[in-house]
């Protein structure tokens, strides 16, 4: 038994556990060179020009072309080539292409490197990060990169490694770092994380530094506020709350400025209040010793004859300082501003946000369940109410996905996209990424194809596939084939002969024995092909 494959033969013994664990680094050495090895030679049988191809058609709108993945020096790719390899490698087409621009780098650009994988004698996914890094640098300066990752690649950490070739690319090219520097500042964005099962997000923001103390000031004000007031968090309305728990629901705050201008406008008008009572309690205190303080001033007008002035005391330097212009700074309002925002109807300066919730009808009648938030993810039903919360809504009739649409004519209706949107949240290829929430990169495709002099009701559901435009693009004019076997379920073969199902569970491999069945020229097969498909869907859900 090899004790690196059988769980079973794993050595007892420390001593060759710990030799095992070294075999092993070699091991996975092998297989990453191999990997890509196996990357560089698609390229290479990808390498010719497809205007050279028997057949081709000049000017036809989306054909193949060559492009260059890596950087300069390196040859170039047909564009379609990377959509096959990902469907092999099972990752996007996007993950196959940056492998491949890696690997040719490293081969043509970065040749000590790539001799140390060679040799295996370091990690190819810490090359892999000095080969993207280094793609932007003309090819007479990478070499002093790679002279200085090659001395030190698996003889430092990956940070370390990195770091050093990061110092080497300034080194290299210092007027081009110089303009990647005012490159970065036109990148600046706010994202979001995914959901996670807790239904929280992640806000990831890049913004100027001077921004960033701001909203940092300002979500600091409104946790100040919130930390007394449970009675506007009624979710956490304990008095246990961390200051990070309650800066992240400050944060949250920002997003509803209308409400966060109410509540610092409120906030700010107590405050003076409070202040206002302070000032007439301090100055109601002296009269009730005025017979003493009217002998200290006598004596303290005696005194001032002889002497100078006493000097100012001297400050305390753990006093707490304040700040007359805090409130202000908090709003970035001035005074006048604030009063007048006091007196104005404030609800009209609310976000309009679509939210599309897909409930099971069980779940309407009252059994327990999920629902899936579109672009947030599962939540139970008393989390959808909190994300509408505070907000005035607008109900949009049900759709049921269970209806069928078909209509005469090749382009798609609003209402074939719409549903086809919602029933598929990814585009219908093997391995993607893209979700279909985002219809600008989207197309609509029909897996089989309109024919404008055949049979009606061509265009609807059973018709309908949503793709990149890329995808479609590699689709249409190498040859992939797709086959609709269900409303949300379509099967793929690849040009050379690998067949997938893609439904909205993910991708699936299938033999060619069983995509038969999908393809028979016998409709009962075909029929019986579609319900054994549907009975295995049902069972994994």
């Amino acid at each position: 038994m090899d004790p690196a494959t059988d769980p079973d033969a794993l050595p007892a013994d420390a001593v060759e556990t710990l030799a095992l664990a070294e075999r092993l680094v070699v091991r996975r050495r092998e297989v990453e060179l191999e990997d890509l090895r196996v990357a560089a030679h698609w390229a290479a049988l990808h390498g010719s020009d497809p205007r050279e191809d028997p057949g081709f058609v000049r000017g036809r709108p989306g054909a193949d072309r060559l492009i260059s993945v890596g950087g300069e020096g390196t040859p170039k790719v047909r564009e379609l080539c990377f959509h096959e390899l990902g469907i092999a490698r099972q990752v996007h087409a996007q993950a196959a292409r940056a492998l491949v621009a890696d690997v040719l780098d490293l081969q043509h650009r970065l040749p000590l490197t790539w001799a140390r994988l060679e040799a295996l004698a370091g990690d190819a996914f810490v090359a892999r990060k000095v080969a993207a890094k280094t793609r932007d640098l003309p090819l007479g300066l990478v070499g002093l990169v790679d002279v200085a990752v090659a001395a030190v690649l698996g003889r430092l950490s990956a940070g370390r490694v990195l770091a050093i070739a990061e110092a080497a690319i300034i080194e290299a090219d210092v007027a081009g770092h110089a303009e990647k520097l005012a490159a970065e500042r036109r990148r600046r964005y706010v994202g979001l994380s995914r959901t996670d099962e807790h239904g929280l997000r992640t806000v990831i923001a890049r913004v100027a530094a001077g921004d960033a103390v701001w909203i940092d000031a300002t979500v600091d004000r409104v946790a100040d506020i919130l930390a007394t007031r449970p009675d506007l968090r009624p979710e956490d309305p304990g008095d246990d709350l961390t200051r990070d728990e309650l800066r992240a629901l400050a944060f949250g705050w920002l997003a509803r400025p209308a409400q966060l201008l109410h509540l610092l406008l409120e906030a700010a008008h107590t405050a003076e209040q409070d202040t206002q009572a302070a000032d007439e309690t301090d100055a109601a205190e002296p009269e009730a010793g005025a017979d003493a303080a009217g002998a200290d001033a006598a004596e303290s007008e005696a005194s001032e004859d002889d002497t100078d002035a006493d000097p100012e005391p001297e400050p305390d330097p753990d006093a707490e300082r304040v700040d007359p212009l805090a409130e202000s700074r908090s709003t970035a309002l001035s005074q006048e501003a604030l009063d007048l925002f006091r007196a104005a109807d404030l609800t009209t300066l609310a976000p309009s946000v679509q939210l599309f919730v897909h409930l099971h009808q069980e779940v309407l009648d009252g059994t327990p369940g999920v629902a899936r938030v579109e672009g947030i993810g599962p939540h139970l039903l008393e989390q959808v109410v909190g994300l509408v919360a505070h907000t005035r809504v607008t109900v949009t009739p049900v759709v049921d996905l269970a209806d069928r649409h078909a209509v005469d004519g090749y382009e798609f209706p609003q209402a074939v996209r719409h549903r086809t949107r919602l029933r598929m949240p990814a585009e219908a290829a093997p391995h993607a990424t893209r979700v279909t929430g985002n219809s600008q990169r989207i197309d609509l495709d029909h897996p089989t194809p309109y024919d404008p002099t055949g049979p009606p009701k061509q265009t609807g559901d059973h018709n309908a596939a949503p793709l990149g435009r890329t995808t479609h693009r590699a689709k249409t004019h190498l040859g992939y084939r797709v086959l609709q076997i269900g409303v949300d379920a379509w099967l793929w073969r690849t040009p050379h002969g690998l067949w997938r199902v893609v439904d909205p569970r993910g991708t699936h491999p299938i033999s060619d024995f069983d995509a038969e069945g999908f393809t028979s020229p016998d409709p009962l097969q075909r029929s019986l092909a579609r319900l054994w498909w549907e009975h295995c869907a049902s069972k994994a859900a």
